[in-house]
This record gives C-alpha cells, structure tokens and sequence, in this order.
C-alpha cells in the first residue's frame, strides 16, 4: 500500500478492522477530489486514511456513513494517533516475553553504559536475581563533553547479546544517529530515544520504520505535548510499540540532576493510550534518592521503572553518582513490590 509523507494531517479517517480494499479506495478518492494530500497506512491492525487538509464539507454526507469506515480523529490538540480519541484503552507493549502496561511495574535495570564484557555480565546476573525483567546498557553514549566516554559502539551491543543470552533477560539500547538504527534495533530487543533526541525528527521517524519497540524518553526542556508529539512521529511511521518514559526536565535548583515530574505520569496516561515509565536515576542524580522516588512513581501510576545499577559506582565510567549497587537495587525491588501490591498491581 502506497503511504504519503504527510508534515501534519488534519484528518485521520480509521476504518473498520473488515474494511474492503474498495471502501478505503472511496475514502481516499474522496479526499483527493478535494484536493488533499493522502497517506494510508495500517496501525494496530487498522487502515488509516490521513489527509492534509480539512476536507470536511458542509453539504457533504458525514464520514461515518460511507461504508467501512469506524470513526474520524482529527488532529488538533488530543486527537493524535497515540491519543484516547484514536484508542480508548490501553496499549501493552511487549519486549520479548516482557510486556509493559499490562498492570504490575515493569523493571528495567543495568548499568548507563556497557563498559566491558566483566561489568556488563555482573550487573545483569544481579538485576536478574533481584527480580528486573529488562536489562538496560548503552552501547553508544551522547555526552555534554566530546572527550568523555561514549561507548563502546558495535563491541558493546555483542557484550549485552551475550548478557542476554546467559541471563534471558531483553535489552533495551539508546541509538544516537539515524544511520545506526538497523544496527542497534539487529541486536536491541527494545531501542530507546534518549533526551537529547527527543526532538531529532529523522531518528524518530526512522526509528519508527523498523519494527522494534522503542522506548522514548521526555526531552530535558520539553512539555508534555511536545513529548506526546515526539511519539506521534514514531507512531506515523508504523511502529505502533512505543513506550513514553519521564526522567525529569531542568529547573532552577541543583539539589538534584532534573525535577522529577511526576504530575506528568498520571498526565501522559490521560492524553495517550502509551504505557509511561519514569527512570528516577537520572532525575536525582544522586543514588540514596533513587528508592524513595521510585516508590512515588509506582504510587502514582507508572507502568515502570529504569534503574541505573552498577558494581562499583565510583568506577563506573558515566553516571556512577546515580547508579545502585546490587543490594541497594534488590531493596528497591522489594519496596517497589510493596508499594505495587498495596494498589492491587501484581
């Protein structure tokens, strides 16, 4: 099926699971006999016709009468595909066996970044045994400074494929460059759009062709419909499996890293049907933080957690001031635990 490139369609016309070829056919000529541009594409199992223009005529018949079609979305404010207008329940994604949203906190843990072969497997073994479902370790990483350490590119995702392999725990990884993205999403059981890129539009929407789950982080200066906006353009492109994560924007205070806004949970799961993580170590900054803001996600609806968890933090090449060790990770499991099983969420 032939897809348009649209900037922003006004229109989302989502047709009927048994629509006909025919009856998509009618919608789209409808459209163009107005003079719109057209995209078809399917989600979630879905035909969906977008157009560019407003092509809804006085004296015409409404939309929903023509046969096959289910509902119209428009685009404005809270009509997005990743909207409720678009789906009213909510999505469960699914990273190998792992599924995020589907109730009970999903976590993911590991270290920042996969520094080698020894660190990386003694951190997976430990998130493993205190209960994580996900592993996380960077192979590429975006730092403020060009001489500090960015990672161990292609050496790094062969490292957590063989975590992966001895402990069965998925891996999530950042990509950087769109250029990279078939590379990391060849080894990746999850690929993950950091802050910094959360607003770099041609790694989204290539992320968004290849058919990985992507995890997407809340830019450092971003608001929440900006943020809902970035998952748009991955959604767009077909890749329905996305998953929102906050980890705090700046404010004027330095007692910690990023002001962890947890209002954003409960908002971000109100204008969309996305499963919403918070990662609360790069929102302290600081480790002996990191349980109690772990704990608040959970009591405020998150569907997860991202944990920064390292063997020896003071060696630990990016973000060791933040990072749990072993034991301090397999405490949180447990007041995580009970926090989730005081609201029903197990």
């Amino acid at each position: 099926m032939v897809r348009a490139s649209l900037s922003r369609p006004d229109m989302n016309i989502v047709m009927l699971p048994d629509a006909t070829e025919a009856e998509v056919a009618e919608v789209v000529e409808r459209f163009r006999s107005r003079g719109a541009e057209v995209s078809v594409s399917n989600l979630d199992g879905r035909i969906v016709v977008s157009a560019s223009v407003e092509a809804r005529l006085e004296h015409d018949a409404p939309w929903e009468s023509f046969p096959g079609v289910d509902r119209v979305v428009s685009t404005v404010p809270g009509g997005r595909l990743v909207g409720r207008a678009h789906r009213s329940d909510d999505s469960v994604v699914s990273v190998g066996r792992v599924t995020i949203g589907a109730g009970a906190p999903t976590v993911i843990a590991g270290p920042c970044a996969a520094e080698g072969r020894e660190q990386l497997l003694t951190v997976a073994r430990a998130v493993r045994d205190a209960g994580a479902q996900i592993l996380r370790g960077d192979a590429f990483k975006p730092r403020t400074s060009p001489y500090s350490f960015q990672g161990l590119g292609k050496l790094g995702l062969e490292i957590l494929s063989e975590a992966r392999d001895e402990t069965g725990l998925p891996f999530v990884a950042e990509v950087l460059d769109p250029r990279e993205v078939d590379l990391v999403a060849s080894y990746a059981d999850m690929v993950r759009i950091g802050t910094r890129n959360m607003s770099n539009h041609a790694l989204l929407r290539e992320v968004g062709r290849q058919p990985k789950p992507v995890l997407l982080k809340r830019g450092r200066a971003a608001t929440v419909a900006e943020w809902v906006d970035a998952a748009e353009y991955v959604y767009r492109e077909g890749n329905t499996n996305i998953v929102l994560v906050e980890r705090g924007v700046r404010s004027f205070d330095d007692a910690v890293r990023n002001m962890l806004d947890l209002a954003a949970v409960p908002i971000a799961k109100s204008l969309t049907h996305l499963p919403v993580m918070v990662d609360p170590s790069h929102a302290a900054g600081r480790s002996d933080l990191v349980i109690p803001l772990a704990r608040a996600a959970v009591a405020v609806g998150a569907d997860g957690l991202l944990i920064d968890v390292h063997h020896d933090p003071a060696s630990a090449l990016v973000d060791g001031a933040q990072a749990l060790l072993p034991e301090e990770f397999a405490e949180l499991m447990v007041e995580v635990g009970r926090v989730a099983g005081a609201l029903g969420r197990v």
